[in-house]
């Protein structure tokens, strides 16, 4: 193991503009090819920027959930797929950290590079053998699942008579599965979201997390002096998600400044510089607006998960069901700037040439993710409000 001191949190988002050029010339060739172009993944982990959440007795940044989304978001400014790729496999990688050391050492001891998606959906089957289960299964929507080591799978736990006795996260190394070339998409095309399968694979006992106890923020680490593993599960899984949309959004307020800087007119009008129009004023400085409170309700709720994580304390239930409101209230905030750039831009956004279009299907896809559903956070932030013991969820 090399441990490394802290990498702060202004040089790793610095690290992250620094790639944006690269990020903005592969972003079309990302989106042709299905799958993030491979200089973006040799430079995020030149960068160091796959290591956000592995622990640092491995040489990661064990970096807390506010630069986590500090870096994503503005990897997003670049290309949404490279970032949403980035945030999944961060994700699963502080997944692993809940796992015992020894599921650590597995992973990350030779190469703390190493990348782990994952797909917490319990699609599969199991049996129990000695020392393990026997798992079947098929995955949809496995972010990342292109560039990635191992996978972190959601599975039913069954005893010997095949009762299910728990839900869980089993790790799989991606030798032992199939990847299925199912992510044919309006947006967020280069994620590379296809179907994992696994056909009769056994997975130790030791690699096999449990989710309903995790979600109450019990976690078999042995670390638990390693405040980043003591964040809350479903906080953590669902605010980052809403990192690429604040970034998306972001990236459409450049694209329109930049053209508008150019004297962009407005068709139809005596307006030969748009920018001169009160209505773009107006409109942009809404835009600016809405993309600044999606990154406050992203960063307090950042900050609530890392300051109950650092007090070693688990985050109230209440508290947990508002981060779910908060993600969903990001995706919209940053959707409704967008739909005002793109109105600032007019028709010519939608043109195949114009980036807007990209960003604009790439948030539009990214924001409907299931775990951002703002309705869905509505209804079940409303009954923790009201004390409705009943919820719709298990996920909060």
């Amino acid at each position: 193991m090399t441990t490394t001191a802290p990498t702060s949190r202004t040089a790793l988002k610095a690290h992250a503009t620094q790639l944006l050029p690269l990020l903005k010339e592969n972003a079309a060739r990302t989106e042709a090819d299905r799958r993030v172009a491979e200089e973006n993944i040799e430079a995020l982990t030149d960068a160091g920027l796959f290591r956000l959440t592995v622990p640092r007795r491995f040489g990661g940044h064990e970096a807390d959930f506010g630069t986590f989304l500090d870096v994503t978001s503005e990897l997003a400014r670049g290309c949404g797929s490279t970032a949403w790729v980035a945030t999944l496999v961060n994700v699963c990688n502080w997944m692993v950290g809940l796992y015992p050391e020894r599921v650590q050492q597995e992973v990350f001891g030779e190469n703390p590079d190493a990348r782990v998606c994952g797909v917490l959906a319990p699609s599969a089957s199991c049996r129990a053998v000695d020392g393990g289960l026997v798992v079947s299964g098929r995955w949809g929507f496995a972010s990342g699942s292109l560039h990635a080591q191992s996978a972190s799978l959601g599975i039913p736990v069954v005893d010997a008579s095949g009762q299910q006795t728990d839900q869980g996260a089993a790790l799989i190394p991606m030798d032992e599965l199939t990847v299925e070339d199912t992510w044919y998409v309006a947006g967020m095309r280069g994620t590379g979201s296809n179907t994992l399968v696994a056909d009769e694979v056994f997975v130790p006992e030791h690699r096999i997390l449990s989710v309903t106890r995790g979600v109450r923020g019990d976690y078999p680490t042995e670390h638990t002096e390693e405040a980043l593993y003591r964040s809350a599960l479903v906080p953590v899984l669902a605010l980052v998600l809403a990192g690429p949309q604040v970034g998306l959004a972001q990236a459409g307020m450049d694209v329109v400044r930049a053209s508008l800087a150019k004297g962009k007119g407005i068709s139809y009008t005596f307006y030969e510089r748009a920018s001169e129009a009160p209505s773009t004023q107006i409109q942009l400085a809404e835009a600016a607006q809405l993309i600044d409170t999606a990154r406050l309700h992203l960063m307090r709720a950042a900050d609530d998960i890392d300051s109950w994580a650092a007090r070693g304390e688990y985050m109230p239930f209440e508290t947990r069901a508002r981060v779910r409101m908060d993600t969903g209230y990001v995706a919209r905030r940053s959707r409704e700037a967008l739909d005002l750039l793109l109105s600032v831009q007019g028709a010519g956004s939608f043109a195949e040439a114009s980036p807007l279009q990209r960003i604009w299907r790439d948030q539009e896809t990214g924001s409907r993710h299931a775990v951002i559903n703002p309705a869905i956070a509505g209804e079940l932030y409303g009954r923790a409000l009201l004390g409705i013991e009943e919820q719709v969820t298990p996920l909060i």
